[in-house]
């Protein structure tokens, strides 16, 4: 059984930060569970491009507002709590909050902890784990 605390986590090596955002990374590769599980802070006003060419994502609001659209349609999604999307087809897309957003998030394949996004938006499919 693994029992992690949020609040312990956040003040730990689990906790990452980088432009627009803070991740809380309370499940990781190591873990074995076949797949990662973070809580992201999206900052308000932050605007992010991104794709996830070797994660899929799904996503649950917890508090915040926002949208999400897609890059491929154009179409746009108001996120907010109790809304969840997936990035089912690697899409890419770009995340804007317009109140800071509390977000659940879970990668398969699991992410090792150290991740942040590159020129592409994307996490590597490896990096150093925590």
């Amino acid at each position: 059984m693994i029992v992690r605390d949020y609040n312990e986590a956040v003040n730990s090596r689990r906790r990452i930060d980088s432009d627009g955002w803070h991740s809380v990374r309370l499940l990781l590769k190591d873990d074995g569970m076949g797949f990662s599980f973070h809580i992201t802070t999206i900052h308000e006003g932050a605007e992010l491009e991104m794709q996830y060419a070797n994660h899929l994502e799904s996503v649950y609001c917890i508090s915040g507002e926002g949208d999400i659209e897609d890059c491929a349609t154009g179409e746009i999604h108001q996120i907010r709590p109790g809304v969840i999307y997936a990035l089912d087809k690697h899409d890419r897309h770009i995340l804007r909050a317009r109140k800071e957003m509390q977000m659940a998030c879970v990668f398969n394949p699991p992410v090792t902890g150290r991740e942040v996004h590159d020129e592409t938006g994307a996490y590597p499919l490896e990096a150093e784990p925590v």
